[in-house]
């Protein structure tokens, strides 16, 4: 079983930044993607994944938000600056596991606020 624990959600000021991270854990194996949607369903958006052939972003976050990761620590962040009321949401980490197989895990999600 995967367990996926968020932090670093909070306030923010137009213009400003905040960090993510997100834990995971459990049978996981060596080569996994780890990424960031914003939302759930159908208005969800995705942010930003890292894997092993690199990384991707999503087009309304590509020049303002960074994906990095800590493979010792099975740890991804998302250092997100110049926020803007838009990127106000939760922020959901996932993680696909390529090697063990299984389904997309999903964390409980961080809220992010935008607001002057």
């Amino acid at each position: 079983q995967v367990q996926l624990i968020e932090s670093g959600g909070g306030l923010a000021h137009p213009g400003g930044s905040l960090t993510l991270s997100c834990v995971a854990s459990g049978h996981i194996g060596s080569n996994y993607a780890l990424g960031w949607f914003r939302g759930l369903g159908k208005g969800s958006e995705f942010v930003a994944e890292t894997e092993n052939t690199g990384v991707s972003y999503g087009p309304r976050v590509k020049d303002r938000f960074t994906i990095s990761r800590d493979h010792a620590k099975n740890t991804v962040y998302l250092q997100m600056t110049d926020l803007k009321s838009e990127d106000t949401a939760t922020y959901y980490c996932y993680l696909d596991p390529y090697e063990v197989g299984g389904p997309r895990a999903w964390g409980q999600g961080t809220q992010v606020t935008v607001s002057s």
